[in-house]
């Protein structure tokens, strides 16, 4: 037997192979590089904008005449606010959190002193009102840094939550006492593929309680789904047929961490375990311009699934959800849901998210 590594302490390389935790002691504040975060900024401005050009627009032309000319002179103030704090943020964020809210203040006051000035040279006001711009300002970048604060906080509860979640997916009793069962009957006849499934479980399991940190790299969620995949294919044999197509320069994008396996693991108890014939389970990468699009497809039985259990409730998929746009907001899509004639109908499970975090 090959030497294995089921009892042991030490890391096992594949939760070694994980990037370094970030420091997690202090929120990042200003993240304020997300697409998602500069269209809401914007939105809000131009909603305050609007909601002020009605107190002095008799008409609703008069309104859009007023509403443009405000736009431009606060839309570069405003998007010269959001480019200077998405320069600060790793500055700030070794500062103490009094820091961020101050700096963002005094930087929305000069965005709307600069919105005045603005205004003020194309002779929009006969006298321009710097100090209500410059409130103005002050409170608008006030209202958003606090919105970031509570977006950078919600991801550790988001998360916490999230892990629990999937640690009790990872460890459900019929799913440690199926490999188990499938390693014992292979220890006489075939050994060293008893002790693989050992290794892979283990690895499995150690890879689950280590700490992992905010993301992972695609291609580290890839290793731990085959290792899963493996186990599977010990118990199921050839009912269970996986096709791997996987772009190598798509390895590189991030993507929470234990993300894949609850996908796959949905995919063999909801497409395979039901059909007495087994199924297909296929797990594509794809590198697309500046976007990596990962599908995991799988056959489905047949004979519609009656147990509610089995079909299952959509918690995992909805977490995977939210956890991805915790990460990427806006710049991730996800969809779900099946597809295909009725007589060769396929779940499939569609991530596209940006090729670099």
């Amino acid at each position: 037997m090959q030497e294995t590594q089921i009892l042991s302490t030490q890391p096992a390389p594949l939760a070694a192979a994980a990037p370094a935790a970030a420091p997690t002691g202090r929120a990042l504040v200003f993240d304020a590089c997300h697409a998602g975060v500069i269209l809401r900024a914007v939105l809000v401005v131009e909603a305050v904008l609007g909601v002020g050009a009605l107190f002095v627009a008799p008409s609703p032309v008069e309104w859009l005449a007023r509403l443009a000319l405000l736009t431009g002179g606060a839309l570069p103030a405003t998007l010269a606010w959001l480019l200077t704090a998405c320069s600060l943020k790793q500055v700030l964020q070794r500062l103490p959190a009094p820091w961020h809210y101050a700096v963002g203040v005094v930087l929305g006051a000069l965005a709307g002193l600069w919105a005045c000035g603005t205004l003020a040279l194309v002779g929009a006001a006969a006298e321009p009102p710097w100090l209500a711009s410059a409130a103005t300002g002050a409170l608008l970048s006030a209202a958003l840094v606090a919105a970031l604060v509570l977006r950078a906080r919600g991801r550790t509860p988001a998360a916490t939550t999230a892990r629990l979640t999937e640690l009790q997916s990872r460890i459900r009793p019929h799913f440690l006492f199926n490999t188990l069962n499938s390693a014992i009957a292979l220890v006489r006849a075939e050994p060293a593929k008893a002790e693989a499934i050992l290794e892979d479980l283990s690895d499995l399991f150690r890879h689950a309680l280590v700490e992992q940190g905010e993301s992972a790299t695609l291609g580290e969620e890839i290793l731990l789904a085959r290792r899963y995949l493996d186990i599977e294919q010990v118990r199921f044999g050839e009912r269970l047929r996986v096709r791997w197509l996987l772009d190598a320069r798509a390895d590189g994008a991030r993507l929470p961490p234990l993300l894949l396996q609850p996908l796959v693991e949905n995919a063999v108890k909801h497409g395979i375990e039901p059909s007495p014939t087994g199924g297909r389970v296929r797990v594509a990468t794809e590198l697309r311009g500046s976007r990596v699009v990962v599908t995991i497809t799988n056959t489905l039985p047949a004979a519609p699934v009656a147990d509610s259990a089995a079909r299952g409730h959509g918690i995992a998929l909805a977490n995977v959800r939210d956890r991805l746009r915790l990460l990427h907001d806006v710049q991730c899509d996800f969809s779900a849901g099946p597809q295909g004639p009725q007589n060769s109908r396929h779940y499939q499970v569609r991530i596209s998210l940006p090729a670099r975090h």
